[in-house]
């Protein structure tokens, strides 16, 4: 197998489950060798996670472009009697048999990566930013669950520069136990890089924002509380339909508790848009420096430690 940019999708596999490569040929007379089998390969996208289907194992995770493996090994060529001949026994009426090759059955899971995921209530304004910061035109209606799939999209910023977004479908609670689109949408987060919280404050939003980002953020948590030591956001979408301010004010002030910023954006208007993109543009960067003096760190621990045998 190996991981490819041209695809986005495991949809090849659906149609064409089972793959089988070339057989190789008997051995000859004239102590001619049997030709060896064609290798078949398999291209996935990148992202794609391979396990075993019976053990559930992780055979291997494809995270990077060229990212090439041997899922199943060929079986072994058989002797034919040439190989036991002797000075004493010129032509042996022995032989070895060759060996079938592996088989296995694997299932497939595929994760979006991208850098920033933008994750809210169902409703919430993320696929209107998205379709607002980048060229992306996903489905936006004035219903819940418009977004049935992840959407990317890709956002330029500062000098020649460019982050991946990804609106993921509307979080409800109870989503970590299978609840609306539950894990079909949780499993596709892990991989981003930061997470943006879009927190509708408008003054049609029946429920109240703080109380709305809490959900989202426990049923983060209760899915893999890794999550929430990525970098976070919190965007308070929807300014221009604002008309009491309270649930804004509540909102900043348990973020501003939890040492989380809150951005005021609208998607229709354009406020706060271009100050979102440089914020995220901002962290994005200031967290690839950390991880790069992080990586150069455990080199020279390396290093040293080797200098020291």
């Amino acid at each position: 197998m190996e991981a490819t940019d041209q695809l986005n999708t495991l949809l090849q596999f659906r149609f064409n489950p089972e793959y089988r490569a070339d057989k190789g040929s008997h051995g000859e007379g004239s102590n001619k060798h049997g030709r060896d089998g064609e290798d078949i390969e398999i291209k996935v996208p990148i992202g794609t996670i391979v396990m075993d289907a019976d053990t559930q194992e992780i055979v291997h995770d494809f995270s990077q472009q060229g990212d090439r493996i041997c899922i199943a090994a060929g079986g072994h060529g058989g002797r034919g009697n040439a190989r036991f001949a002797t000075s004493t026994n010129r032509a042996p009426r022995r032989h070895k048999d060759g060996q079938p090759g592996e088989v296995r059955t694997l299932a497939l899971e595929l994760k979006l990566i991208a850098d920033v995921g933008l994750v809210g209530f169902p409703n919430a304004g993320k696929s209107t930013l998205i379709s607002r910061i980048s060229a992306a035109r996903p489905k936006v209606a004035d219903y819940p669950f418009t977004t049935l799939e992840p959407n990317l999209g890709v956002v330029s910023y500062g000098d020649d520069k460019a982050f991946v977004v990804a609106d993921m479908p509307g979080l409800i609670e109870g989503a970590h136990r299978g609840t609306g689109l539950g894990l079909e949408f949780l499993r596709h987060i892990e991989r981003t890089r930061m997470l943006v919280f879009v927190v509708d404050v408008s003054s049609a939003n029946e429920g109240d924002p703080t109380s709305d980002f809490q959900i989202v953020s426990n049923e983060l948590k209760c899915y893999n509380p890794d999550l929430l030591s990525k970098p976070l956001l919190v965007v308070a979408s929807k300014a221009d339909a604002i008309v009491d301010r309270s649930g804004l004010e509540r909102l900043e002030a348990y973020c501003g508790d939890q040492g989380l910023e809150v951005l005021l954006i609208s998607s229709v208007t354009g406020q706060g848009i271009d100050r979102l993109v440089e914020r995220i543009g901002a962290i994005l960067d200031a967290a690839a420096v950390a991880r790069a003096s992080s990586d150069t760190e455990s080199v020279d621990a390396v290093e040293s430690f080797k200098a020291n045998i």
